[in-house]
């Protein structure tokens, strides 16, 4: 028999029996993650499926992070029942403002390699960044596991995908995930798991490893891991005291296929309107207006993001007329160290719009949102119609980079071209 991959590893020890791709295991969950838009529900089925206790809560953590700051009677009544279901279980709630439950989970220890991590959002995928099994399920599946502390999986098979060459100049994860999505498609790796490989993999830091996780599920992918390597043990320092044990997969492992990405090739990349995978280099779409530049998420809204975006929009001048800029850090710790080293301040003199942190206008749940017929190139993972909140916007995906060169020119450019 052939070798295992990192997910038949790690799956094989949470539900402690020999496992492989295709079988269908009980696990137990060392994190459940719900959040304002997923929890509601889920405490409706918990309520119905006879729930009156929270198997382990200490392995539960619900994130108000999709209403931020809650808009309207219904979004604020949303938040106080999430709250009042947490106190009466014991269960911690990251409050409205803390940031984004991917974000709050990978910056706060809370996944670790070899963990399982399950929540009722699709880009919980992003926590695969650190050597863990993470994955969204439904709301149902959310409350079942707060039932009984297990969730039942069917085992996925696994694609390589294999990242090689020096990255060029002007080009970051999100160029490269942009392109493992196009080049996969949709639904090319759907209820698969991507896992990352490649002497390119090495130089990428663990914020970057976030964004080509995050974006695994815009392929259908069940998850994006990564092994863990000396980057990885290094952002966990300092952050938890919990043991862990770092997974690699075996050399004979086996995969369903293997995708090879000469990153040495690229350029700066853009999703157009409305898929993700609807991939082009950023020249094939330069002079497209843009009226909003968004600039945050799960996927764009850290510190190195940001500083990306900043070094651009300066050596550009700023933001041109008529372009609305918005800014919106991906968590509490992330808004206050772009605080402290002025970043706030300088995005603030340029005239962006800065917002609590949260998911913001990425899913149309939060402002601000598009007006009517607005061209948007932002630093999400998703541009569906009407993702935004308007069915009448397009939405544009790209590097904070890119997005940033957007705003000071009014069209999509060439980051590379600015301030040259």
């Amino acid at each position: 028999m052939s070798g295992a991959t990192i997910s038949e590893k790690i799956l094989a020890t949470k539900s402690g029996q020999q496992a492989r791709a295709g079988d269908v295991v009980v696990c137990t969950a060392d994190l459940v993650v719900g959040t304002d838009a997923s929890a509601p529900m889920a405490l409706d089925y918990f309520e119905a499926m006879g729930g009156d206790r929270v198997a382990n809560p200490e392995n539960v953590i619900l994130a108000l992070d999709h209403y931020v700051p809650p808009a309207n009677k219904k979004t604020a009544g949303f938040h106080d029942r999430v709250q009042t279901f947490a106190s009466r279980h014991g269960i911690t709630v990251r409050r409205a403002g803390d940031g984004i439950s991917h974000q709050l989970v990978a910056e706060s220890g809370l996944a670790l390699p070899g963990d399982l991590v399950v929540g009722a959002d699709s880009h919980t995928v992003t926590c695969g960044a650190l050597n863990a099994f993470a994955t969204g399920v439904g709301s149902s599946d959310l409350a079942a596991a707060m039932i009984c502390g297990k969730i039942w999986l069917k085992l996925p098979e696994s694609i390589k995908v294999i990242l090689t060459g020096a990255v060029p100049v002007g080009v970051v994860a999100k160029d490269m995930a942009l392109i493992v999505v196009g080049k996969l498609g949709a639904d090319g790796a759907m209820y698969q798991a991507l896992e990352f490989h490649g002497s390119t993999v090495a130089g990428l830091s663990l914020e970057d490893r976030l964004v080509l996780s995050n974006m695994s599920v815009e392929a259908g992918a069940k998850a994006g891991l990564f092994a863990a390597d000396q980057n990885t043990l290094d952002y966990l320092s300092g952050r938890t005291r919990r043991a862990y044990q770092p997974v690699v997969p075996d050399d004979d492992a086996h995969y369903s296929s293997e995708l090879t990405v000469d990153v040495s090739v690229l350029s700066p990349t853009v999703a157009i309107p409305h898929q993700p995978d609807s991939v082009v280099p950023v020249h094939a779409v330069a002079g497209t207006p843009i009226q909003m530049v968004f600039l945050g998420t799960c996927t764009g809204g850290r510190v190195p993001d940001f500083h990306q975006a900043v070094a651009v929009l300066e050596a550009g001048g700023g933001v041109a007329r008529g372009v609305q800029l918005v800014a919106i850090p991906a968590s509490r710790e992330v808004y206050l160290e772009l605080l402290h080293d002025g970043t706030i301040a300088r995005l603030a003199t340029m005239g962006a719009l800065i917002a609590t942190p949260g998911c913001g206008p990425c899913c149309g749940t939060s402002g601000p949102v598009p007006g009517d017929g607005m061209n948007v190139i932002s630093t999400a993972n998703r541009n569906f119609k009407a993702r935004m909140g308007n069915p009448t916007a397009s939405i544009y995906l790209a590097s904070p980079a890119t997005c940033a060169a957007a705003a000071v020119t009014g069209e999509i450019t060439d980051p590379r071209a600015i301030g040259h």
